[in-house]
């Protein structure tokens, strides 16, 4: 099985160059991602208790809570009229986002496979995995906050609380990985799609630094993720529009190859001046 599955990437590599249809889906998943994003964004709270401003949003701030005084800075006191409010849009918004994982794990997984197929790069092959992985790691981060908001609303202590900075921290990583492959390869097809391949890998870097210290930098992991997300939407744009209107793939190497050298004009040979040069 093994073996057939390298022969299949192999035969992938060496196949003549065409428009894939990975693009069209990676850009309809793409717009689902935006829409749907711009909705949850819509539903979980918009503000917390007494976060620390370096958190930006209450959701950001709820994943990673490390104790019951984290949770009372998102939700607030029992004695605060909002805290009810809060906690029922939280859950909403958690409910909600499971969806949101389908959708930004096929449309970054779709955008890695188009990419494979443009480039013939076996690591974005590999790269498709990443976004699964974080799709996986949120999923089980979301088991846990539902845990830890049950136990806060009934004023226990859940132990999910002490596991809950790991799930967190792979889906962030990978979604950082994921942009950093798409860069990369964004890099080997032009000029312009070079320069904002760099930018998205250059972007990736405030992820870490919100992991290692979150109540300083956890603002900055959606600007840093949004990154890449739009250079794979403006890629998976221009590939679906070379595909349907031009009937040519995004990168064809192949017409590159094919095309004949240029011919550089060689120097006319210099005329034999007779006579005594003129002063």
């Amino acid at each position: 099985m093994t073996g057939g599955l390298q022969h299949w990437i192999e035969a992938q590599r060496i196949r003549p160059a065409a428009p894939t249809r990975a693009w069209l889906w990676t850009l309809a998943f793409g717009l689902a991602v935006a829409l749907f994003g711009l909705h949850l964004g819509q539903v979980f709270p918009a503000t917390g208790h007494a976060i620390a401003p370096g958190y930006g949003s209450p959701v950001l701030a709820f994943e990673f809570a490390g104790g019951q005084d984290d949770l009372i800075a998102v939700f607030g006191p029992e004695s605060d009229p909002q805290q009810v409010a809060r906690l029922a849009a939280m859950r909403s918004g958690n409910e909600r986002d499971y969806l949101y994982m389908l959708l930004y794990a096929g449309f970054l997984a779709g955008g890695c496979i188009a990419l494979w197929r443009e480039l013939r790069m076996r690591p974005m092959l590999a790269a498709a995995a990443l976004p699964v992985l974080a799709a996986l790691s949120d999923s089980y981060e979301n088991w846990l906050l539902f845990d830890i908001q049950a136990a806060f609303t009934a004023g226990d202590y859940s132990p999910a609380m002490a596991s809950l900075r790991w799930p967190v921290a792979v889906k962030f990583l990978a979604l950082a990985g994921t942009n950093v492959a798409i860069g990369a390869a964004a890099t080997q097809i032009g000029r312009w799609w070079a320069l904002f391949g760099t930018l998205a890998i250059l972007a990736a870097i405030p992820t870490v630094m919100a992991v290692i210290s979150p109540a300083a930098f956890a603002w900055a992991l959606i600007p840093s993720i949004a990154a890449g997300w739009l250079l794979l939407l403006a890629l998976a744009i221009a590939g679906s529009w070379n595909g349907l209107a031009r009937k040519r793939p995004l990168v064809d190497f192949d017409a590159v190859a094919a095309a004949p050298p240029q011919r550089v004009a060689e120097p006319s040979p210099a005329r034999p001046i007779f006579g005594r040069r003129k002063r």
